[in-house]
C-alpha cells in the first residue's frame, strides 16, 4: 500500500519526478533523515488510515526523536496556508497520496537543484490538505542537536545562498497560483508629515536586563547626526537592577517610560514609545541586548529614509558574542529582501533583518501586537503590503548572542510555540493579499 523512498530535505526536481515515476503504490512515504526509521506499533498504519479518512494530500505526525541517546517527545504543529517556511519542522516522515505526487510532479516546470521537496509540498497543499496527525507514531535519531539560538540564523547563512534563490522561486510561483503575489507597486509617503520636536528616536524596550541595557544606551547615545534625536527607553516592569542602570545615565536626550503592571510584551512597550509625545518622526530599533555598530547609525538610517522615500528601513547587522567578537554565520544582509520581490519573499523567511526603522505616523496607526515575539515581523509585514522597504548595505549592528538571550536555548514546546505564532501571521497576510 505504501512506497518508501529516503532522500535529502535539499532535492532536485528531477529526483522528485524519478519518485512519482517509481511510485506504484496508493501511498509514498518520503523519509527525509539519514538515520534510521523505527515505527510505534502501527505508527505507519495509523497514518495511511488518517490519510483516507481526510482525503489528505499528505500527512505528517508527530515523533519521538533520540538526541545523545535519549528517547524525547518531538511534536510539531500545524501546517496552516502561512507555513511556507522552506525549513518548515515536518519531522523526517512525509506520507504523500500518490496520485497527487504523480499529478503535481508531472506539473513542475521548473528545474530545481535543492528546491524540488519544497515545491512538491507547496503544490501538493494546493491540490488537497496537508494534515497534522498529533500523536506520536514513529522514532528518530536527531542528528542536529544545536541550541535554538544556534540554528536561527540557518535560513540567511551566505553559504546558503544558492539554496536560497531556489526556494524563493518555488515560493513566488505558489503566491501567483494562490493569489497573493504583489507586483513591485507602492503607496508613496509624505515624509515630512505631521509635527515632531525630534526627527528620530532610538526606542529600546527592555526587562531585566542589568547586564547589557547600559551599554545599548551608551551605543545610542553617542549617535552623530546633523539633527535633533533621542533615546527612549522602556523597562516593563524590571525587578534586577536594570531601572538602576537606566536611571544613572544623565542626558537630556534620555526618555525614560516606566510601563504600568498590566501586560505589555514587547510589542507593547513599542506602542508605549511610538505614542509618547517625545517620539520622533523616525522611530529606530535597538535591542536591550545588542549596541549600533558606531556613531553613524541613526545618521544612516534617517538618510536612507529620504533617500528610498520609504516607510521602513532595514539594515545590515553582524553577529557576535557577548564581547563583540564576530561568531558564524558573520555578518547578515538579508540579500534576499530585493526591491522586485521582497516583499513576497517575505513570507517565506523568518524575520526581515535588523536593526529596522519606522516612520512614525505609519507605525502609529498599525501598532505593534502586543507579543514577546514576532511583533516586528507582523508590523513589517503589514507595512511591505502597501509600502516601500528600504535597505541599508552597511553593518548598522552588532547582535550579541549569549545565554540570556531570550531565544539562545529554547525546548521545543517554546520553538514551537514561535514558530506556530510567526505562521499564523503570515496566514492572516495571506488572507489579506488575496483579498485585496
Amino acid at each position: 500500500m505504501t512506497t518508501v523512498f529516503n532522500i535529502s530535505p535539499r532535492v532536485s526536481t528531477a529526483r522528485i519526478r524519478e519518485i512519482a515515476a517509481a511510485s506504484d503504490k496508493e501511498y509514498t512515504l518520503i523519509y527525509t533523515k539519514p538515520t534510521g526509521l523505527r515505527w510505534v506499533n502501527y505508527g505507519l498504519e495509523r497514518m495511511i488510515q488518517i490519510a483516507g479518512d481526510t482525503g489528505a494530500a499528505m500527512v505528517y505526525a508527530d515523533h519521538f526523536a533520540e538526541i545523545d541517546g535519549k528517547v524525547t517527545a518531538y511534536p510539531v504543529i500545524d501546517c496552516q496556508p502561512g507555513a511556507l517556511r522552506d525549513d518548515f519542522d515536518f519531522g523526517g516522515v512525509q506520507l504523500y497520496r500518490t496520485s497527487v505526487l504523480r499529478k503535481v510532479a508531472a506539473e513542475m516546470v521548473e528545474e530545481y537543484e535543492f528546491a524540488g521537496l519544497y515545491d512538491l509540498r507547496l503544490r501538493a497543499s494546493r491540490e488537497g490538505a496537508i494534515e497534522h496527525i498529533n500523536e506520536f507514531l514513529y522514532y528518530e535519531v536527531e542528528l542536529d542537536t544545536r541550541k535554538s539560538g544556534e540554528k536561527q540564523f540557518d535560513y540567511v547563512d551566505p553559504r546558503n545562498r544558492a539554496v536560497q534563490i531556489e526556494m524563493e522561486k518555488a515560493c513566488t510561483s505558489h503566491l501567483k497560483a494562490i493569489g497573493a503575489y504583489l507586483a513591485p507597486e507602492f503607496k508613496e509617503v509624505d515624509l515630512k508629515e505631521g509635527e515632531f520636536e525630534y526627527e528620530a528616536s532610538v526606542v529600546i524596550p527592555c526587562r531585566n536586563r542589568v547586564r547589557t541595557i547600559g551599554d545599548a544606551i551608551r551605543s545610542a547615545l553617542n549617535q552623530k547626526t546633523s539633527f535633533r534625536y533621542n533615546v527612549i527607553v522602556v523597562d516593563d516592569n524590571s525587578t534586577d537592577g536594570t531601572v538602576d542602570v537606566i536611571r544613572s545615565f544623565d542626558d537630556e536626550k534620555l526618555v525614560y517610560i516606566a510601563q504600568d503592571k498590566s501586560y505589555h510584551a514587547i510589542g507593547g512597550n513599542w506602542n508605549a514609545a511610538l505614542h509618547h509625545p517625545k517620539c520622533g518622526r523616525f522611530a529606530l530599533q535597538l535591542d536591550s541586548d545588542d549596541m549600533y555598530y558606531d556613531e553613524n547609525t541613526v545618521q544612516k538610517f534617517v538618510d536612507a529614509f529620504y533617500g528610498q522615500n520609504c516607510a521602513m528601513v532595514i539594515g545590515t547587522y553582524r553577529i557576535t558574542d557577548f564581547n563583540l567578537e564576530t561568531i558564524p554565520p558573520g555578518i547578515i544582509d538579508h540579500k534576499e529582501w530585493t526591491p522586485e520581490n521582497g516583499r513576497n519573499n517575505a513570507l517565506r523567511i523568518n524575520g526581515l533583518g535588523a536593526p529596522r526603522g519606522f516612520w512614525t505616523p505609519l507605525a502609529r496607526s498599525i501598532n505593534f501586537p502586543t507579543t514577546k515575539y514576532g511583533e516586528d515581523y507582523a508590523v513589517a509585514l503589514r507595512i511591505s503590503r502597501d509600502y516601500r522597504i528600504g535597505r541599508i548595505w552597511d553593518v548598522l549592528y552588532n547582535c550579541r548572542r549569549w545565554d540570556d538571550n531570550s531565544d539562545a536555548a529554547l525546548d521545543i514546546e517554546k520553538v514551537n510555540a514561535n514558530n506556530l505564532y510567526k505562521d499564523r501571521i503570515r496566514t492572516w497576510e495571506i488572507k489579506a493579499r488575496i483579498k485585496r
